[in-house]
């Protein structure tokens, strides 16, 4: 995320472990996926397919810590003082037809409100929308593929996509929790540290859980 002012000492104490949580989650999830489109690649179907299988678990994991993450956005926002810089994401940025409908949809709305605040909300609503949307979408094509075994390119294609976008919308999530952190006064800091800790504590949860299976 270059280009952006410094949040500060402070501040960057609170976002600095979100941020290695989410980006954490989501490098293991593309190592899991990319690891699987290799093996597709060698000729080895079953084990490709066990791969995704295991990319699943780690996707509901970010999924869960996104909207966690969204939760408590939403809570604090009405706090924040300064303008917010709202920042647009651009339908050309995704990959995944699914995705692309669903940005230009927003982007119509985006253009009808005028307010910074609403904008923001509109903004957290509509990421949060999408990762659940592509993660209906993953879910679908892999219930199809583990059910039929019938797995095609096109499929795995939409993997590809649906795992880009997911990406995408992770990272536009962590920006808009930076951005929030710097309207924030400073007596607000505690109690939205303290919800972005217990987001991380369920993350590294859900990891040694799934971990010990």
């Amino acid at each position: 995320m270059t280009g952006l002012s410094p949040l500060g000492p402070e501040r960057d104490a609170i976002y600095q472990p979100i941020a290695q949580e989410i980006e954490t989650q989501a490098a293991i999830l593309g190592i899991s996926l990319n690891d699987a489109f290799e093996e597709r690649d060698a000729g080895q179907p079953e084990i490709a397919w066990r791969l995704v299988r295991l990319s699943v678990s780690e996707w509901d994991r970010l999924v869960e810590i996104l909207a966690l993450l969204s939760t408590a956005m939403s809570r604090h926002m009405g706090d924040a003082r300064a303008v917010f810089p709202v920042r647009s994401v651009a339908a050309e940025r995704f990959k995944s037809r699914v995705m692309v409908d669903y940005v230009r949809m927003h982007e119509l709305f985006d253009q009808l409100v005028f307010r910074a605040k609403l904008r923001f909300q509109l903004h957290l609503r509509m990421l949060r929308r999408a990762a659940g949307t592509l993660s209906r979408e993953f879910r679908r094509d892999y219930r199809y593929g583990d059910r039929t075994e019938d797995r095609p390119p096109e499929m795995w294609e939409r993997f590809d996509y649906y795992f880009h976008d997911f990406d995408l919308v992770a990272k536009e999530t962590l920006l808009s929790c930076r951005m929030l952190l710097a309207c924030l006064p400073h007596s607000s800091l505690p109690a939205f540290a303290a919800d972005l800790k217990a987001v991380v504590r369920r993350g590294v949860r859900s990891t040694a859980l799934t971990g010990g299976r």
